[in-house]
């Protein structure tokens, strides 16, 4: 696999680079038991889940999120 800079990657168009994101956080996704996650981290994670609980319906669906984010770039 070819190594890319940081700089290689601003190179990228913003498509690319989100799917650059994609491709990693891909490669993250398959071992989720090696991401750490501190207390903090924990209690806001909590937190959150708590109050999508208490109202399922506010936010948007991650596909709203996501076709908007593209249709920025």
């Amino acid at each position: 696999m070819k190594q890319i800079t940081a700089t290689d990657a601003l190179a990228l168009s913003i498509p690319e680079r989100i799917q650059l994101v994609e491709d990693i956080w891909d490669t993250i996704a398959t071992e989720p038991e090696a991401v750490e996650f501190t207390e903090d981290e924990k209690r806001i994670i909590d937190e959150r889940l708590e109050a999508y609980h208490r109202n399922p319906d506010l936010g948007s669906p991650w596909e709203d999120v996501y076709k908007r984010i593209v249709a920025k770039g």
